[in-house]
């Protein structure tokens, strides 16, 4: 495997009074594409820079592979950094953007040309070789960006929001190919971003940040589905999230460790929810269900299952996107419930659900997750 294990300990870091970073500790494995991500002010760019060398930590280690790198200066870490502005030299061509690397290291031309035409390959960048930076598009400085950053073979490659300065449509596809560089090189990135698709997209880990702080480590399936916070669980995609009170919590027959808990929440009523957490009557929780693991229908669902949460409202307001429409569904007068349905099949009549419909809203117990605990 590629790239270096990267070990960030106890890091943290203040301007003035204010606390940027508050004792981060991170294990970045070698060869993974690990994001930081967290909305703006959170501390994910001075952790970057903090790695690359263009800040220093008040207190906490950074260790590449084992080996203290915060004596060193930038150019002397195994670590290249890709900026969002690109950061291109604009009186020299493609090919020289991404040879000055090697030139600084007094490579022999040979060996500078056939590194260059492999790395401008790599980006799909060859026909455009002489070229001027304003001459390109957004996508293709990036990718010039990207390849005079891997040129050198650094250990860790650091982006800063790389795709920010692209559209919506570009984004994506840049996206892509950057996963795809990466699965090619093979070597640590560490990306930052506050869009929270592109790090479920790509990311092999996740560490959502706010306010200075690491939140939550894990994988997109673990960021997503099991939230570890209120926060994470309202950043990460869209949810539907409730203040809560345990009523009951049973340990499932033949299950170990899971129990069927039921909850009052104030303005919804009674839900049910499995937890693998230990819960007692009293406890104040929150509950959280995604809008795509409502099922919503007009007729009342026909189920002897003890796990169904079933509701009654009105749809107060649908949204139509051609391929899911997303309701908002008015329970009990009090609680708003977000129902996001995928159109699967072919409709010919239009939406069979409309506003002020009224509709049965149902999930299973498995489909809801209790987020947080609070003293009880």
């Amino acid at each position: 495997m590629k790239g270096s294990d990267v070990i960030i300990e106890g890091v943290s870091k203040l301007f003035g009074d204010f606390k940027a970073l508050k004792n981060v500790s991170l294990v970045i494995k070698k060869g993974e594409f690990f994001s930081l991500l967290g909305p703006s002010g959170c501390g994910k760019t001075t952790l970057l820079r903090i790695i690359a060398g263009f800040e220093s930590p008040n207190s906490g280690a950074v260790t590449f592979d084992g080996t203290d790198i915060l004596p060193l200066p930038p150019n002397r870490r195994p670590a290249n950094t890709v900026f969002q502005n690109y950061a291109l030299f604009p009186h020299l061509s493609v090919f020289e953007n991404v040879a000055f690397p090697l030139r600084l290291q007094k490579k022999p031309k040979g060996a500078v040309n056939s590194q260059v035409r492999d790395y401008l390959h790599l980006v799909q960048l060859e026909a455009h070789a002489h070229k001027k930076p304003n001459q390109l598009s957004g996508g293709q400085k990036q990718r010039v960006a990207i390849a005079r950053a891997l040129i050198n073979e650094p250990g860790v490659l650091l982006l800063d929001e790389p795709l920010s300065a692209l559209d919506a449509k570009l984004r994506q596809h840049m996206l892509i190919e950057l996963d795809q560089i990466h699965d090619k090189i093979g070597i640590t990135f560490i990306y930052v971003t506050h869009d929270q698709q592109e790090a479920l997209s790509v990311s092999d880990h996740i560490a959502v940040m706010d306010q200075g702080d690491v939140l939550q480590v894990g994988t997109p399936h673990d960021i997503y589905e099991s939230p570890a916070t209120d926060f994470v669980a309202r950043f990460i995609g869209e949810t539907n999230l409730y203040s809560a009170q345990v009523l009951t919590a049973e340990k499932l027959p033949r299950e170990e460790t899971e129990y069927m808990t039921e909850l009052d929440i104030p303005e919804l009523g009674r839900v049910k929810v499995t937890t693998v957490d230990t819960v007692h009557p009293g406890q104040k929780v929150s509950f959280t269900v995604r809008p795509e693991k409502v099922v919503i229908s007009k007729e009342k669902p026909v189920t002897k299952r003890e796990d169904i949460n079933l509701f009654q409202g009105m749809v107060e307001e649908p949204i139509y996107s051609g391929f899911q429409t997303k309701f908002y569904v008015r329970v009990n007068d009090s609680a708003m419930i977000r129902v996001i349905k995928q159109h699967a099949r072919y409709s010919d009549e239009g939406p069979d659900i409309l506003w002020k419909d009224l509709v049965y809203l149902s999930w299973s117990a498995n489909d809801g997750y209790i987020v947080g605990v609070q003293d009880r």
